[in-house]
C-alpha cells in the first residue's frame, strides 16, 4: 500500500535547507559541520534557515566532534544552546549523552527533554553506541524522548541489515517512541530500508563533497586537504527522492519519477 512517507534531511547549511525543502523533504535536521558528523549551527544560521523555509526545523546540540561523554561546563553550554534555540522557534533539539562506559546518561538525557519545553525531543545515532538496544530504548522512552535516530547498532556492517533490529523495535515500542532510520540512507538501499524498517519515516543526508578553491594557491598540487566540504548534494537527493516518494509498500519495485530530466 502507498503512503506517505516522512523525509527528513541532514542540514548543514542554509543552502542545503532550501535544498531540501525544493526536492519535497517533509523534516530538517539543522547542524553545522557535516564533516563532523554534525555540531550546534549558529543561532544565525538557524534564525536565517526559519526565514527562508516553511519546514519544521530540529537543531543538533553537539558542541564537539568524536563521543558523547561530555564535560559539566560541555553540557552546561549545551543546555544554554537549546535554551536559545527553542526561544527562537526550533521544532525540536537533537542530541545525545552517553557516560563512558557507553551506557546512555539517563539525568542528562531527561534535562535536555525538559529543555525543549515540550517540543520534539531526538536522541541522535549515540544511541547505536550503546551495549543494548532494547534496555537503551527503555531509557530514552522512561525520559520522554520523542524520535531516536538509528542504523540498528554498530554490531551491523550497515544499515539494511540493521533494519532487521529496528522493524523488530519498532513492533515492540513503535507506539512508546518514533524509530527514524537513518545513517547511510542511499539510492540503491532507501527502499529496502522503508521496506524492513516499517517506520513510515527516513532520515538522509545525500551528502557531497564540495570545493572552495578560495585559498587554493597556498596548497600543493593534488593537495586538496582545507578545501574540501559537505552538503547536500541536489542529484544525490533527487535520486533518493525519487525512491522514496515511489515507493509502495507492496510493491518495492515501483517506480514513480517525480523530477523528470
Amino acid at each position: 500500500m502507498k503512503k506517505h512517507i516522512t523525509v527528513e534531511v541532514c542540514c548543514g547549511s542554509v543552502d542545503d535547507c532550501l535544498l531540501a525543502e525544493k526536492l519535497g523533504a517533509d523534516r530538517i535536521e539543522l547542524n553545522h559541520a557535516l564533516e563532523l558528523g554534525g555540531l550546534t549551527p549558529s543561532l544565525g544560521t538557524f534564525l536565517e534557515a526559519k526565514r527562508q523555509v516553511s519546514l519544521p526545523i530540529c537543531v543538533m546540540i553537539r558542541p564537539r566532534g568524536a563521543g558523547f561523554d561530555y564535560t559539566e561546563i560541555q553540557f552546561q553550554a549545551m543546555l544554554k544552546d537549546a535554551e536559545l534555540f527553542i526561544e527562537h522557534g526550533a521544532d525540536g533539539l537533537v542530541f545525545g549523552f552517553l557516560n563512558e562506559d557507553g551506557s546512555i546518561n539517563e539525568e542528562r538525557t531527561c534535562q535536555m527533554v525538559k529543555a525543549a519545553r515540550g517540543k520534539e525531543a531526538i536522541f541522535h545515532k549515540a544511541y547505536d553506541s550503546t551495549k543494548n538496544m532494547e534496555d537503551s530504548l527503555k531509557t530514552l522512552i522512561r525520559c520522554g524522548i520523542t524520535r531516536v535516530l538509528t542504523s540498528g547498532g554498530a554490531v551491523y556492517p550497515n544499515i539494511v541489515e540493521g533494519c532487521k533490529e529496528l522493524g523488530r523495535l519498532q513492533d515492540l515500542y513503535g507506539d512508546q517512541i518514533q524509530i527514524l532510520p537513518g545513517g547511510g540512507v542511499r539510492e540503491h538501499n532507501a527502499r529496502q530500508v522503508l521496506k524492513l524498517a516499517h517506520t513510515g519515516q527516513i532520515h538522509l543526508t545525500a551528502k557531497n563533497t564540495l570545493i572552495d578553491e578560495s585559498t587554493g594557491h597556498y596548497h600543493t598540487a593534488g593537495n586538496r586537504s582545507g578545501l574540501e566540504y559537505l552538503a547536500v548534494g541536489e542529484m544525490n537527493l533527487k535520486k533518493i527522492m525519487e525512491q522514496i516518494r515511489g515507493f509502495d509498500d507492496d510493491d518495492p519495485d515501483t517506480l514513480v519519477t517525480l523530477f523528470p530530466g
